[in-house]
């Protein structure tokens, strides 16, 4: 069995922490935001490399964390004005973005932020579930989600689920934040993006609702390259932006019916490792963590400043309720919302 222990409290009830290894990859995971708190996979040197950004005790994810490793929820990235019209009747969230707009489902009181129970777990695979009432933030419906990771060698597979007791919307994605060599930033890191066109977005990183080309512009990772990118002034280019994903190369995934497409590339400065992101969501968030500043330090004392890691979120576009040319987040009672995605370390 999986090695249980536990990590803290939150609202008077204990956070246990679940590590979970194979031969080639040992990770530990919280019941707080259902979080990664930390993933190393064996290198080709055979040493035990630490891939993700962690921190030491609940207070520190509470107080801190910009979604390390969490499952941003009941809906991932931004809402506009936290409002949206589903069947004729207008819901009002929680606006917890600089009072305006709706972010990962409310922040402090989204899936990210709030406990999970871990309902099942063995060697390699832990199972948590979140149960958000009707009218959580605005949200209707009785939400239960549940999140499975499980290890595949030096796979991280992640699935999501939902159910609903009312007509809602959801988009649930994974935010680890990924450093392949524990440098203080990922900007020599190499990426590749299978997408031709991204979302632009307005001042507040919402959708406008149309598409553009990524070709002859910073956006542009369709052939692999360094992070890093200069201006002719000098100023580096920093990325949060939304990726529609071309799934052109596709895979028969874990869940049936699904298929996993091959949605980016990461790989390390001197190639010593490298990480796969499969998917079945049709777009991906790229943030290079240029807002990060964490002022505890995070696992083994590291600090966590500008670019420290790198965020892959496959999900829905942001906005998605308000956008209805793309596809659909709507959840009604009788469906089972699905998901998976898979980071694969060779």
């Amino acid at each position: 069995m999986a090695e249980m222990q536990l990590f803290g409290r939150f609202q008077d009830r204990d956070i246990r922490e679940v590590t979970l290894a194979t031969a080639d990859a040992e990770a530990k995971i919280i019941e707080l935001g259902a979080i990664i708190r930390d993933l190393k996979i064996r290198r080709k040197d055979g040493n035990m490399q630490r891939v993700v950004l962690g921190l030491n005790s609940v207070e520190d994810y509470i107080q801190y964390s910009p979604n390390f490793g969490a499952i941003p929820g009941r809906f991932a990235n931004r809402i506009r004005h936290g409002r949206f019209i589903l069947d004729g009747v207008e819901h009002q969230l929680v606006r917890n973005l600089d009072g305006k707009h709706t972010l990962h489902g409310g922040n402090v009181t989204g899936f990210g932020k709030l406990p999970w129970t871990i309902v099942h777990h063995d060697a390699a695979s832990v199972t948590l579930v979140h149960v958000s009432p009707d009218g959580t933030n605005g949200y209707p419906g009785t939400m239960i989600a549940t999140c499975c990771y499980t290890l595949v060698g030096k796979t991280l597979r992640i699935a999501l689920s939902a159910t609903t007791d009312k007509p809602t919307v959801v988009n649930l994605c994974h935010h680890s934040y990924f450093n392949l060599t524990g440098a203080p930033d990922i900007l020599d890191h190499t990426l590749e993006v299978r997408a031709n066109v991204t979302t632009p977005s307005d001042a507040d990183q919402i959708p406008n609702g149309e598409l553009a080309a990524v070709a002859n512009t910073p956006l542009d990772f369709r052939r692999a390259r360094p992070i890093r990118l200069l201006d002719a002034a000098g100023k580096r280019f920093c990325y949060d932006h939304t990726y529609l994903l071309r799934r052109d190369q596709t895979e028969p995934s874990a869940a049936e019916g699904l298929r996993v497409a091959h949605a980016a590339t990461f790989t390390a400065p001197d190639a010593s490792l490298a990480m796969q992101v499969w998917t079945t969501e049709p777009a991906m968030q790229v943030y290079d963590a240029y807002k990060v500043n964490v002022a505890v330090s995070g696992l083994d004392g590291a600090l966590y400043d500008s670019n420290a890691g790198l965020a892959l979120e496959p999900q829905h576009v942001p906005d998605s309720p308000n956008l209805p040319h793309f596809p659909t987040t709507t959840l009604r009672p009788g469906d089972l919302y699905r998901q998976v995605t898979e980071y694969r370390f060779n």
